[in-house]
């Protein structure tokens, strides 16, 4: 069943080319080309972990929970929205998983909040140590370290068994 809400025009005709806003077209390679630091940034994070997580038994981050590529099945885009779906889906991902690779790693080894509010509080920053808390850290920053053991290990744990 065709989609009555989708154009019928053929990717890089003369007819699609003539649609698209001028600023748009030369734009796009700026944008995709970004696919290329976002690439590395994945392999190179997920190395990083492999070695360091290990080393420091943190719970390695699921790369599958992070990037999803799924939006290239809608049959209602066409050819280059179902591209930048999935170059979205995978850029996106990408920076959501280094970001939390980006919070295990500050929280195992510097899990002090700033003296400022920052624009963007990830998901374990709340168990951070105030930023003057300078009587107990030392022994507050091992309780961190076990209990965000405790806690990954068991909601792996969890998820694996819903599985």
């Amino acid at each position: 069943m065709e989609n009555p809400q989708k154009p019928e025009i053929e990717v890089f005709s003369f007819k699609f080319l003539s649609r698209i806003r001028f600023g748009f077209l030369i734009t796009i390679p700026s944008i995709v080309i970004m696919v290329i630091p976002a690439f590395i940034l994945d392999m190179t994070a997920s190395l990083y972990q492999a070695v360091n997580f290990r080393a420091y038994e943190i719970p390695l981050v699921g790369r599958k929970k992070y990037i999803f590529l799924d939006r290239y099945a809608l049959r209602h885009l066409n050819f280059m929205e179902k591209f930048f779906c999935v170059y979205c889906g995978y850029f996106n991902g990408v920076m959501q998983y280094v970001s939390e690779i980006a919070a295990r790693t500050e929280e195992f080894w510097c899990p002090i909040k700033h003296s400022k509010r920052v624009g963007f509080e990830h998901k374990r920053y709340m168990n951070y140590l105030e930023y003057d808390d300078s009587t107990e850290y030392h022994a507050k920053r091992k309780n961190i370290r076990l209990t965000m053991r405790r806690e990954l290990q068991s909601k792996m744990d969890s998820e694996n068994d819903t599985r």
